[in-house]
């Protein structure tokens, strides 16, 4: 059985505990000397996260606007007649039969003498082109007398052309071949695919080893609609592959690969470290809160909120956990990259983005220790609950004008197309954008229609921006008004204050006359604040 000595003992331990886990590293250093080790860390990962994401920003640029560049110039090499401007979602169109022929042989011979023709280094790949075509298995069509036979099932042929068949007299018998007999009263559509290699050379000049491409190229000749107009869409889909065979002579080059990869090392290294120090303090917290939670049901037969419970779970290192770990996989893909092992760009840009952002959003932390900024966390903090349950009901209003605006002003503005479309329309409206145009472009078609629409964006302006949006910005200055008020008459107390209201800690911390001044970051606050921001 415990005496009555050592429950103060114990209570005078784990009350000094709490008080040192609830202090900012400044504090931490004067009370016990202790170097905050995990905040310069944090500091040094800050500028180094920033660096390798700048450099890996720089290089994938150069991925962006080869990819790009490659797909303008494809569509001025097999699209006949291409204007340099796409139509609406799709490349171009064509409006006669012989058009569509000579559209489609066209890619054909561009094809055959691509290599003779193209700027670029380009290289055949794969069984060629592929050349198919869907169609209705059979039907009449006479509009003149209103009468349509027509089966609906469909049927797909299709006939390949190899590169080194093109220039065989074998190739011109397929290309006069029935195949290309086309009824267009049954045509759906026609595809038209092949395979282009090229390697990506301009890397070399900003010291990067270069990256070999596959483009898978599509081209579609749509005619579902049998509307008296084909529209041509072309898809390209790019693949970075390893170069399997390759020699630069360029020790430049090869140096400046080398720096770059140590560098990545010291980002993991630097990562790793900061993880390891970071679940080692989640892990000391879960302790110090068992330890909390057991002493307070000893002695006062009762338990802790969860409140209290959730002042030891610190969020910013969960969060720094988090983008430790992304950081460190996100650089062990750059590394593979850089040595032209993997390609996977969009899967390194991912996790290497969020990590960074969860980096510079961890920044915030720190400032906190400061009366000032605090201001900032705790609003957010308090107003987060509110604005979630808020949000949730808003979002029902939302999208019940979603699905009204779809199937109603669909068919007579293109802002209502579809769902996505409807959704990002009416989200520009509630911050203000688009308005005159949004009310200028739906079509007068429909009397009906027209005067709904009015009734419709009216309502829908006027209830989001007058009365949902103000109170979504009442609430977060409820928050504010809220947490000024408690710094001024101080915060609502809880179990947790008062254990350690009463405790002085003053014997407890060292002399502070020889402290650096880099550490004595000195902030006057009360320890009631000093747990909320912690």
């Amino acid at each position: 059985m415990m005496t009555q000595s050592d429950l103060d003992l114990k209570e005078t331990a784990l009350k000094e505990d709490l008080k040192f886990y609830f202090m900012n590293p400044c504090e931490k250093y004067r009370a016990r000397r202790q170097i905050p080790w995990k905040l310069a860390l944090q500091v040094l990962k800050i500028l180094m996260v920033t660096t390798q994401l700048v450099f890996f920003g720089l290089s994938n640029q150069l991925v962006v606007s080869f990819k790009e560049e490659n797909i303008v110039a494809f569509k001025h090499l097999f699209l006949k007649g291409y204007s340099g401007v796409d139509e609406d979602d799709y490349s171009c169109s064509i409006y006669t039969q012989q058009d569509a022929y000579d559209s489609i042989f066209y890619v054909i011979n561009q094809y055959r003498h691509l290599k003779n023709i193209s700027l670029g280094m380009l290289g055949y790949e794969g069984s060629g082109l592929k050349i198919c075509k869907q169609q209705y298995k059979r039907g009449t069509m006479l509009p003149s007398n209103d009468t349509l036979n027509i089966d609906v099932s469909t049927e797909t042929e299709c006939v390949f052309l190899k590169p080194e068949e093109l220039a065989d007299k074998k190739a011109e018998l397929k290309l006069n071949s029935s195949f290309f007999n086309l009824e267009f009263y049954r045509l759906i559509q026609v595809e038209i695919s092949f395979k282009l290699k090229g390697i990506a050379l301009q890397t070399i000049h900003a010291r990067e080893l270069p990256d070999c491409y596959a483009f898978q190229n599509t081209i579609t000749f749509n005619n579902r609609a049998h509307s008296g107009k084909i529209k041509i869409y072309f898809d390209s889909d790019t693949d970075i592959q390893e170069c399997k065979d390759w020699h630069i002579f360029s020790p430049v080059l090869q140096k400046n690969t080398q720096y770059i990869l140590v560098f990545d090392g010291f980002v993991i290294l630097c990562c790793f470290t900061s993880l390891i120090l970071c679940t080692r303090s989640i892990v000391l917290a879960l302790r110090l809160q068992r330890r909390f939670v057991n002493f307070f049901l000893e002695k006062y037969k009762r338990r802790v909120c969860h409140a209290d419970q959730l002042e030891f779970i610190n969020g910013w290192y969960v969060l720094v956990i988090i983008s430790d770990v992304m950081t460190i996989i996100g650089s062990i893909l750059k590394m593979e990259i850089k040595a032209k092992n993997l390609a996977s760009y969009d899967v390194c840009s991912i996790l290497l983005g969020t990590s960074t952002l969860f980096v510079w959003v961890g920044v915030i932390r720190y400032l906190g220790y400061f009366q000032t900024y605090n201001v900032l966390i705790l609003t957010m903090q308090a107003s987060l609950p509110k604005v979630i349950r808020f949000c949730c009901c808003a979002g029902m209003i939302y999208l019940g004008y979603t699905f009204c605006g779809w199937i109603v002003l669909g068919p007579y503005h293109e802002k209502f197309e579809d769902l996505n479309t409807v959704a990002e329309c009416l989200f520009s409206l509630v911050n203000g954008d688009d308005m005159f145009a949004t009310f200028a472009q739906i079509q007068q078609k429909s009397t009906l229609v027209w005067r709904f629409s009015r009734l419709y964006l009216y309502s829908f302006i006027s209830l989001f921006i007058y009365m949902i949006l103000s109170l979504f910005i009442a609430l977060i200055t409820d928050s504010y008004d809220t947490i000024k008020k408690y710094q001024q008459s101080g915060f609502p107390v809880t179990d947790l204050h008062e254990f350690l209201k009463d405790h002085d800690s003053a014997g407890y911390r060292k002399d502070q006359t020889s402290v650096p001044f880099i550490c004595c970051c000195r902030r006057q606050q009360s320890d009631d604040d000093l747990i909320l921001i912690n």
